[in-house]
């Protein structure tokens, strides 16, 4: 990828966005930091592989004076999934797992699941979970913060006491073995039944080992970050690079922020802690730049710069919607570890239908155009985020789109 950064002066049209037009984002972002909504964020716009837009805005830690760098590292909790789900597709490919495999064939101790009817009753799943089935989250597992579940996921070291139910960083063992802890407790829906939003990713994190007999984080490093050139994705961040890292803020219920709290639901240990859980589903730390190439890659079919991880065949599965109207009935869908609009105006954007994306609890969110070949990342942590600014900036780089 390259380009220009940020709002540089050049013409009035620069890959099909009008610079003035642009120049809205700019005064956007800052107005949240001036008025003391975010503490700070990165984003960044690509039109075919170029980046048109690059912005950071405001303080990485702002009670020790560092600003927001474009190079900062963010912890990306859920936008995780889409790279164990390419690593599982990547898997499928190679005839190593089938979309239709249940789930035991890898982690035995899923032959036999529970279905939650109340916090006192609990029946058998009517049929096995499958490889698609957590792909797509219909799975029916939660992250255990259900009423009916909440109290028998706490006793395991899940749910309630996992942060906010999806935190493992401060576990001390192998995602493998937390998965198969969380596969003896019950589950909130039937399997295939409904769109639950929970584990499932952490669990194909561990077939992804599983099935390639290697931990997760090398299988990721050596199959997708390092071809790609993602020099700066990590489940936890190099001693040597901790001062990139942006401190967690909290939105309160003023529209103000603080400093968010040390440990689960704050700050993470994704410096000094165990480091032997790789969430799969939650435990990335990335950069707009890196997150931005594989997106990148995506788009291009499963391609960047000459190395190809997925076949185009397999990317637009993944990227159509594959549960009808499960996830939504009113024009949003889900593929194999996306979102998809169906009806243009369903996901309240200006995004034309095809397009996709995800986020995550820290805030960051992506969209892929494929129609304007369109790749946009916003880059924030703030935990929790009653900030709307994320969900606005699909809009403003829509409207900066011109030709």
């Amino acid at each position: 990828m390259a380009g220009a950064q940020g709002t540089a002066r050049g013409p009035a049209v620069d890959h099909g966005f009008s610079r003035e037009r642009l120049a809205r984002i700019d005064s956007f972002l800052q107005t949240y930091v001036d008025s003391g909504r975010i503490g700070g964020a990165v984003a960044l716009i690509l039109r075919d592989g170029s980046v048109v837009y690059e912005r950071a805005v405001g303080w990485a830690d702002k009670e020790s004076g560092r600003r927001m760098a474009p190079g900062a590292l963010f912890r990306i909790a859920s936008q995780s999934k889409a790279l164990t789900s390419v690593a599982i597709m990547m898997l499928v490919e190679q005839g190593r797992i089938a979309l239709s495999d249940p789930v035991s064939r890898f982690i035995p101790a899923f032959g036999h699941t529970t279905v939650a009817i109340s916090p006192d009753s609990v029946v058998a799943a009517r049929g096995p979970i499958t490889i698609r089935h957590l792909l797509t989250h219909t799975s029916g597992i939660s992250y255990g913060t259900d009423a009916k579940v909440s109290s028998a996921y706490a006793a395991r070291g899940l749910g309630p006491e996992a942060g906010y139910g999806w935190y493992t960083a401060d576990k001390n063992e192998p995602i493998c073995t937390t998965m198969e802890r969380l596969a003896a407790l019950p589950f909130v829906r039937q399997p295939g039944e409904a769109y639950v939003y929970g584990y499932s990713t952490d669990i194909l994190g561990c077939v992804v080992e599983r099935a390639s007999g290697t931990p997760l984080d090398e299988f990721i490093r050596a199959r997708i970050t390092r071809p790609l050139g993602m020099s700066d994705t990590f489940f936890y961040v190099p001693g040597a690079m901790r001062d990139r890292l942006v401190t967690v803020y909290a939105s309160d219920t003023t529209g103000g922020y603080g400093r968010a709290p040390e440990g689960p639901r704050g700050q993470g240990h994704y410096v000094d802690g165990p480091r032997r859980s790789f969430s799969g589903g939650a435990g990335l730390v990335s950069t707009a730049r890196d997150y931005g190439r594989f997106l990148q890659m995506l788009l291009n079919g499963g391609e960047l710069n000459g190395v190809r991880l997925l076949s185009p065949k397999t990317v637009a599965l993944m990227t159509t919607n594959q549960i009808d109207t499960l996830f939504s009935a009113d024009g949003m869908g889900f593929g194999l570890a996306f979102s998809v609009v169906e009806r243009p105006g369903a996901d309240g954007t200006l995004l034309p239908a095809r397009s996709w994306g995800w986020g995550g609890a820290y805030g960051s969110q992506y969209r892929v155009d494929p129609a304007d070949r369109v790749v946009m990342v916003f880059m924030l942590n703030q935990l929790p985020n009653r900030t709307d600014v994320g969900g606005k900036f699909p809009n403003l780089v829509m409207q900066a789109l011109v030709k």
